[in-house]
């Protein structure tokens, strides 16, 4: 062991920058036995003090977290701001460029930027860490890049965003509608006063882009993730799912088959069977699947203070130890481009709920539409009938390719005996 320190700076000290200080403070000393060495807080940096429960007056205070980048002596700048561009992304280019190590949770600037930042790593010899970018406490990234490195990754999924998580159990258990639990949920503090990149797919979609590319050794290809939210899903769709079998996840989906990649964000239909129906609230899981471990599931916690500064402290403890790997698994310049399979050659059962007047021969016309697109119905729910009423009719599909399905549907909303527009949820490892 080394008395020499190990110097971090810490911009930001917002939710997760001031848990990584807490960490750091309260576990010095096992740090400091598994490290080999002493990882000291040399710098912060945030726009005030104000509020802050935990002691900075021994650090190097800066109210310019791109300064501190610059000009601190710290051997690492651990970026906790936020946000895809701005000064997020100025300060880790700052940092990188002068030659500091850089460890981050921003999952937007790492979907976006991720391959320009890590050859920027490369030409100045030193790490980009980012494993609380993806699912908070729970290790995936170093189990993907370093505890499977032997094996071909075929397929990664996972419920990556706890706001939906908990927005959807709670409908289940509760019985109640989306707006009314997201509202909650809200008041919780699960979910954002402006909720829109958690409840469109858009922080899942971010986090699976990086998790394609750490577990197939691809550029990472944010843009063309097929992504959808969960506004969509009702009270109702979640009582039919449990009565066929099936819970409702927002399920992020990367699969690599025929030289191209599969990425998608949506809710799906998962059997009660499968481990990841069971991860409920704002609990994450990541499923992956390789050639030779077969399936690896990993649950725990994907957000908050001190799960995410786990993964911030794990990621400053490799570095301090001198262990350097490639970001994104394979060397910047060996990352594949992989072309993405159009989301109409999806292949897979579906879930479709329709609300139809019941009335002879409306869903022999149904019938008759799933037939000549080639869409064969394994099954099929009704419930009850009120005379001149519209009825809720659900059935599930055998596997067919997403543009049959979308065609089929399109031609069912213009019957003029279907009153709304139909609900379509896929199903997922049936």
């Amino acid at each position: 062991m080394t008395n020499e320190p190990f110097k971090v700076a810490v911009a930001g000290l917002g939710t997760v920058g001031g848990g990584t200080v807490k960490v750091l403070q309260d576990h010095a000393e096992v740090i400091a036995k598994r490290c080999g060495r002493p990882v000291v807080i040399s710098a912060v940096s945030a726009l005030s003090k104000d509020g802050l429960d935990f002691d900075v007056s021994g650090y190097d205070w800066y109210g310019d977290a791109l300064d501190m980048a610059e000009n601190s002596d710290a051997d690492m700048v651990v970026e906790l701001i936020g946000g895809s561009d701005g000064i997020a992304k100025k300060v880790v280019e700052a940092a990188l460029g002068a030659g500091k190590h850089v460890v981050t949770a921003n999952k937007a600037l790492v979907a976006h930027h991720g391959a320009g930042l890590d050859k920027l790593a490369n030409d100045n010899g030193v790490s980009l860490n980012y494993e609380a970018a993806v699912a908070g406490g729970i290790p995936v990234i170093k189990s993907i890049r370093e505890g499977l490195a032997g094996n071909n990754i075929t397929k990664v999924q996972g419920i990556l965003n706890g706001t939906c998580n908990y927005i959807l159990t709670t409908m289940r258990e509760e019985g109640r509608d989306f707006a009314e639990v997201l509202k909650d949920a809200q008041e919780l503090g699960y979910a954002e006063a402006d909720p829109t990149f958690d409840i469109e797919g858009v922080d899942a979609a971010h986090k699976l882009a990086i998790l394609a590319s750490v577990a197939f050794g691809v550029e990472i290809n944010f843009k063309d993730v097929h992504v959808e939210g969960i506004t969509h899903v009702s009270a109702v769709d979640i009582q039919f799912a449990e009565e066929l079998g099936y819970r409702i996840k927002l399920l992020g989906v990367a699969l690599r088959r025929n030289g191209t990649i599969e990425q998608r964000v949506h809710p799906a239909m998962v059997h009660k069977s499968a481990p990841i129906s069971q991860v409920e609230g704002v609990f994450n899981s990541v499923v992956i699947d390789g050639d030779a471990v077969d399936t690896v599931v990993l649950v725990g916690r994907g957000a908050g203070e001190l799960p995410t500064a786990s993964a911030v402290v794990g990621d400053i403890c490799d570095i301090a130890r001198g262990l350097s790997v490639p970001t994104f698994s394979v060397p910047v310049s060996e990352l594949e481009h992989v072309p993405t399979r159009p989301m109409g050659e999806h292949i897979g059962p579906y879930y479709v709920r329709l609300s139809l007047l019941d009335e002879p021969g409306v869903f022999a016309d149904v019938a008759a539409v799933l037939r000549d697109h080639n869409v064969s119905m394994e099954s099929m729910l009704q419930h009850g009938r009120e005379e001149g009423k519209p009825v809720p009719v659900v059935m599930t599909t055998h596997e067919t390719t997403e543009a049959n399905m979308a065609a089929a549907l399109d031609e069912i909303a213009a019957l003029d005996k279907v009153t709304e527009t139909p609900c379509m949820i896929r199903i997922e490892g049936a």
